[in-house]
């Protein structure tokens, strides 16, 4: 079930938006010469973005990456993959007595069959995962998150470096 850009935190929509403007502004602008506080912060993130395209995990290091590259799986309809992600990252860092709890509420969220944001794993990792739950620790989802981080490496990272709007803003970055 999509819940489209409502599902994103306030934080990330709003970033997403200011980078939006940024890089919206830089596109349909011609004249490049003009030096400003704004073009320099307008630099460093075009520095940033043409990072994200070395590797799949600079781009989710990347503050003003992961919002983007979120709001582009929003639009794929496949933005429970990362916040599957980051909840497990979450998990992670969770203390010990939090574990059963948080395990239990990522299972339910992502895991479960029909699940309101199920992703996309096999029948055995989904086993797997679900046995580790009997005795939680901080590698509990350390299967299923890392099928689901190739799954996004191999299959949304790279429809995200074509989509129109990163090769258009790379193109100016070039040009610029």
């Amino acid at each position: 079930m999509c819940r489209g850009l409502d599902s994103l935190p306030t934080t990330c929509l709003e970033r997403v938006k200011e980078l939006k403007a940024l890089f919206g502004s830089l596109l349909q602008k011609s004249d490049h010469s003009i030096q400003s506080k704004k073009n320099d912060k307008l630099r460093l993130n075009l520095d940033e973005a043409l990072k994200w395209k070395e590797s799949f995990e600079k781009l989710l290091s990347s503050q003003n990456g992961l919002c983007l590259f979120r709001a582009f799986l929003v639009s794929e309809f496949s933005e429970e993959n990362i916040a599957f992600y980051l909840a497990c990252e979450d998990y992670r860092a969770a203390k010990p007595s939090k574990l059963a709890a948080k395990a239990k509420h990522i299972y339910d969220q992502f895991i479960v069959c029909d699940a309101p944001r199920e992703v996309n794993l096999d029948h055995v990792t989904k086993a797997i995962t679900k046995e580790n739950l009997e005795n939680p620790s901080q590698s509990s989802f350390h299967l299923a998150q890392a099928k689901i981080y190739t799954l996004m490496e191999k299959d949304c990272y790279p429809r995200f470096l074509k989509s129109s709007t990163y090769l258009e803003l790379i193109r100016k970055a070039k040009t610029g």
